[in-house]
C-alpha cells in the first residue's frame, strides 16, 4: 500500500522535474543568455588554442550564462514552491542546482559534447548541419535535459 508520504514525494518529484524542464527551455532559449554569451561561451576552438589562444577564454561568457540561466530556474522553483506544498529542503535545492550548474557549464563549453560524439562513433552527427538539423545542438540539449532529472532526484527528499 502506498502511504501519503510516498505520494507526496512522487508529486514533489514530478512537479520539480516539470518546473526544471520548462525552466531549462525558457532559460536556455529565451531569457537565460545574451547573444554575447551564446557566441562566446564555447571559445576558444581547438585551432585557436593551437595558435596560442588562452584555453580560459570564453569562461566569463559561459559562467555569465550559467548564472543567468539558474536565476531563471530559482525564480521558477520559488514561484511553484510558494503555490504548491512541495516537500523540498534547502540542502536538496543546493545539491540539485549545483549539479545543474556544473553540468550546464561543462556541456556549454562544447568540446565535451564533440568529444562524446566522436568517441561513441558519431563523429558525422557532430558535423551535421543540414535540413534544419544540428547534431551538436541536439546532443547538447539531450545532455542538458538529463540534468533536470538528476537535479529533481536530488531536490526531492527520498
Amino acid at each position: 500500500m502506498t502511504s501519503i508520504e510516498q505520494i507526496a514525494t512522487l508529486a514533489t518529484f514530478g512537479a520539480v522535474w516539470a518546473v526544471l524542464s520548462v525552466g531549462h527551455n525558457l532559460a536556455d532559449h529565451v531569457i537565460g543568455q545574451t547573444d554575447h554569451q551564446a557566441a562566446g561561451k564555447a571559445a576558444p576552438s581547438v585551432a585557436e588554442v593551437a595558435d596560442g589562444a588562452s584555453p580560459r577564454r570564453g569562461w566569463g561568457a559561459c559562467l555569465g550564462h550559467v548564472a543567468q540561466y539558474h536565476l531563471v530556474m530559482v525564480v521558477m522553483l520559488a514561484l511553484v514552491w510558494a503555490v504548491l506544498p512541495l516537500q523540498m529542503s534547502w540542502s536538496g535545492l543546493a545539491a540539485g542546482l549545483a549539479v545543474s550548474a556544473t553540468t550546464h557549464a561543462f556541456f556549454d563549453r562544447r568540446w565535451p559534447v564533440r568529444w562524446l560524439l566522436e568517441h561513441i562513433g558519431a563523429k558525422g552527427f557532430a558535423e551535421l548541419k543540414t535540413a534544419g538539423m544540428n547534431g551538436m545542438y541536439l546532443t547538447d540539449q539531450a545532455l542538458h535535459q538529463t540534468a533536470p532529472l538528476i537535479s529533481a532526484l536530488l531536490i526531492t527528499p527520498l
